[in-house]
């Protein structure tokens, strides 16, 4: 991967400063919840999805590069995932996002190289 795993591509479709919130989050094999919060920061730009009940109401943070299309009119987000390593993912803690650095690089770890896999090679 070319791109960094905290920044949005630059193919998505993201304009700076766009209110995300409560736009639809589709992963590769279907809907997955709605975005809670996001960061449009550089470097550490990312999306909080709340999965409602498909997951037992479970938070998750995806980083921006899991971003693959941002659709504007339809306030949908598409990200390069399945449901699966979506549901799979270290859940969202506010208090550990803000100030624990090994949350960070747990996820990180998740997803970035050798990583979850994807279409058949590791990230």
């Amino acid at each position: 991967m070319t791109e960094h795993l905290w920044s949005f591509k630059s193919t998505a479709g993201h304009l700076a400063g766009a209110d995300l919130t409560g736009y639809k989050v589709e992963a590769t094999d279907g809907g997955i919840g709605k975005v809670d919060k996001h960061s449009d920061e550089v470097d550490d730009a990312y999306l909080v999805v709340d999965t409602g009940v498909w997951v037992l109401g479970k938070e998750v943070l995806l980083p921006a590069s899991t971003v693959v299309k941002i659709d504007l009119e339809d306030r949908k987000i598409f990200v390069d995932r399945t449901k699966e390593q979506i549901k799979n993912a270290p859940e969202f803690h506010r208090d550990k996002h803000l100030g624990d650095p090994g949350y960070h690089d747990e996820l990180s770890t998740y997803y970035g190289p050798g990583g979850i896999p994807f279409g058949g090679r590791l990230f």
